[in-house]
């Protein structure tokens, strides 16, 4: 277990921590520690509201940070595949060729423009996130988020029999790897909706909204999930989750 979870922070996080062997069995739960990469990820958010708040620092300072903080965190790994993804789907090629243009390391123009677009309007939202308790309900997503990516790599069908998503699929122990996805789902969303009722059930309905799209999508443009896929979800995933937050809280004002 313990090599499972260094497992899982050596691949999806840049944090340093003790390098253990590359084989299947320091890999069979490595997916149901998934989550925890984006509790570290909540947990820097809330300090670095904090710090923002004892400062007096500006908003536009905070979400600039707070957009940075993924980035540092997990090396841009999960953006990668979003701009991968939004590569293979503006070519409107056939399956195929939309899974050889996923698997090409450069990057394409539609990408750079999706790209620029996320940033500029996650930066946005992140600007009126302006409290503890609203920065809490988004640090909460960002596990949310994983244990749902994680959960549809399980459970979803695969687009492809290789790949670096089938080396972590493949070795795990199902269902504890389920088990433990499903308890950090329902921790994670309880917790939101026991911070901000609103805001955390708008946030909560909106990562399953994304979810529906998600498989609906990848089974209609791929034939299933990739890695790439994946980081797609939780990318979009976390940024509906935070739009949500932010449009449920000033509607409640009003």
């Amino acid at each position: 277990m313990v090599r499972s979870l260094l497992s899982a922070f050596l691949m999806y996080s840049r944090i340093p921590v003790p390098k253990v062997e590359w084989k299947e069995e320091n890999r069979r739960y490595a997916l149901g520690f998934f989550p925890l990469v984006g509790a570290v990820i909540g947990g820097l958010l809330l300090l670095w509201r904090y710090i923002c708040d004892e400062l007096q620092l500006g908003q536009f300072l905070f979400a600039a940070g707070t957009v940075f903080l993924p980035v540092l965190v997990t090396g841009g790994i999960h953006l990668d595949g979003f701009c991968d993804v939004n590569d293979a789907k503006a070519s409107y090629a056939d399956r195929k060729k939309r899974l050889e243009i996923m698997s090409d390391p450069h990057i394409g123009s539609f990408a750079v423009m999706k790209l620029c677009l996320y940033l500029i309007i996650q930066t946005a939202l992140f600007s009126q996130v302006r409290t503890m308790e609203t920065a809490s309900v988004v640090a909460c997503g960002y596990v949310l988020s994983r244990a749902i990516s994680g959960l549809t790599a399980v459970t979803f069908k695969s687009a492809k029999s290789s790949g670096t998503l089938q080396s972590f699929v493949h070795p795990a122990h199902r269902k504890i790897t389920i088990a433990m996805q499903v308890c950090f789902l329902f921790l994670s969303g309880a917790a939101m909706i026991f911070l901000l009722p609103a805001e955390g059930s708008a946030a909560f309905a909106a990562a399953i909204l994304v979810l529906v799209y998600h498989r609906f999508a990848a089974y209609r443009d791929f034939g299933g999930v990739t890695g790439d896929l994946c980081g797609w979800f939780l990318q979009m995933c976390e940024i509906m989750i935070l739009a949500a937050v932010v449009f449920s809280e000033r509607i409640m004002t009003l």
